[in-house]
């Protein structure tokens, strides 16, 4: 076993990853090959999280303007390593238009560059911003923070740049080879990066030698997860070491991950749905049951962080989730694969008082796909002057768009040439077969748009309802 991990550490050493990132990878490797990360989290052996406070029962009982305090401390990190590849992008995807302020194309970047700054001035914070980019989404993320002449940072990096690891053959356990086109080769190790990452950068001492003492970190994709003075206080209130934002679970939430109690040890748990036995699915699917989800947006004390990464020099013993792959994803033929990561919020599990604060949905806005897109670009939201995604009650519309036709971002954009119908009256939204939109489309109640076997066309100003484009008469 290993003569055959040398080949994957002689193949990372090859491409110039760190000792760090080889010793990361070999803990995934002998974790998989060594069957430890088959086991389960069984729900005999935890409890449902309960008694969580409300974002709303920390605003009453902090001091706004003692709040400012502990916010000036806070240093801000984003993942931002993902190519949204998901939504056919080749590039960063953080740089996909979001939606237009005052006439001005907005990308997930450009939002969260303006909560930064509007932080800053508003309430005369340092608010450092660091972004966690993959060796794909450097270079561009980086080029866009440089030509704004209004986001100046000199003391704290603005990024630190994950590791990469081979694809494993699954019948073999040697690196995967696709000589027609080496990059597939490689994939990232999954958020729990983060943490060895951090800790190979030296960003933490930097942190404290500036005086940080807490760092807010979470998905660029999320921009419902802006800087908040409140949760910052609450962090400096309890004196935890780890904190993570949690939020009602819907059925759509039904398969995500989520916090539960150790019976035994009483410490906190993130339990991906990999981990779930298949006779306690029902359990772990029962939102009522289980009534909070992780949004992947954490708090943490630098001083802990440091301590904990020291511990375990760096590599911290996260559970290990394994992903079987093809080598090239568009290619249900080509070699199967092994791809190992770790998840970020599993290292709640790891610090004594760690602890959970829930949130409204408007803290929790991700776009994994042109289906959560669809939503973020219509009229269901406002983008306000302090760069907040604002919506009436953050209670969105069930969309099904034909991936035949909407799940790459240039055949979405093409089917929408003016912007998105109008969601404010939808309940749900179901679109199959491939329709392109005029201006000032409607939909409302349960839209349906059924597949024609052909290219079909919904004029200006239609509505769209149950029935499909209501005739002209439907008043």
């Amino acid at each position: 076993m290993t003569d055959v991990f040398d080949e994957s550490a002689a193949k990372m050493r090859s491409q110039g990853m760190s000792e760090t990132a080889i010793a990361q990878f070999k803990r995934l490797y002998d974790v998989w090959r060594g069957e430890e990360g088959s086991s389960w989290i069984r729900e005999s052996d935890v409890e449902p999280l309960d008694n969580v406070p409300s974002f709303h029962d920390v605003y009453e009982t902090i001091d706004h303007d003692k709040a400012v305090g502990a916010f000036e401390k806070t240093a801000f990190l984003k993942l931002n390593g993902g190519l949204g590849t998901s939504m056919g992008l080749d590039s960063a995807k953080s740089l996909l238009p979001v939606r237009r302020h005052k006439a001005r194309q907005m990308r997930f970047i450009d939002i969260i560059i303006g909560q930064v700054l509007t932080a800053r001035t508003r309430l005369n914070v340092p608010l450092p911003l660091t972004f966690m980019n993959s060796f794909r989404t450097s270079a561009d993320t980086m080029k866009v923070l440089e030509r704004n002449p209004k986001f100046v940072q000199d003391d704290i990096p603005m990024e630190i740049v994950q590791h990469q690891e081979p694809k494993i053959d699954l019948a073999t356990g040697e690196p995967a080879s696709f000589p027609a086109n080496p990059a597939l080769e490689w994939c990232p190790p999954g958020h729990g990066d983060l943490f060895s990452t951090i800790w190979e950068s030296g960003l933490l001492d930097t942190l404290q030698e500036h005086g940080f003492k807490y760092l807010f970190i979470s998905n660029s994709d999320n921009l419902g997860a802006r800087p908040s003075r409140t949760l910052a206080q609450h962090f400096e209130n309890t004196g935890a070491p780890f904190m993570v934002e949690v939020a009602t679970r819907t059925f759509a939430d039904r398969k995500g991950g989520h916090i539960v109690r150790d019976r035994k040890t009483g410490q906190l748990v993130l339990r991906e749905m990999s981990q779930v036995h298949p006779d306690d699915k029902a359990d772990a699917q029962d939102i009522a049951k289980h009534p909070y989800f992780n949004t992947n947006s954490i708090w943490v004390r630098v001083d802990a962080l440091r301590e904990k990464l020291a511990e375990y020099n760096g590599v911290l013993p996260l559970p290990v989730i394994r992903n079987e792959k093809t080598v090239d994803p568009t290619d249900p033929d080509s070699t199967k694969v092994m791809q190992l990561e770790t998840a970020m919020g599993a290292a709640i599990g790891l610090f004594d008082g760690a602890i959970c604060v829930q949130v409204d949905r408007m803290r929790f806005l991700p776009v994994k796909t042109t289906n959560d897109l669809f939503i973020m670009r219509s009229d269901r939201f406002h983008l306000t002057d302090s760069y907040e995604m604002e919506d009436g009650n953050y209670i969105f519309p069930n969309v099904d768009l034909d991936d035949r036709y909407y799940k790459n971002i240039n055949d979405f954009n093409e089917r929408f040439p003016y912007s998105v119908p109008s969601l404010a009256a939808a309940n749900s939204v179901t679109i199959a077969g491939d329709w392109t939109f005029g201006q000032n489309v409607v939909m409302y109640s349960d839209a349906t748009l059924a597949d024609n076997d052909r290219p079909s066309y919904v004029p200006n100003d239609e509505y769209v309802g149950p029935q499909g484009i209501e005739p002209d008469d439907w008043m």
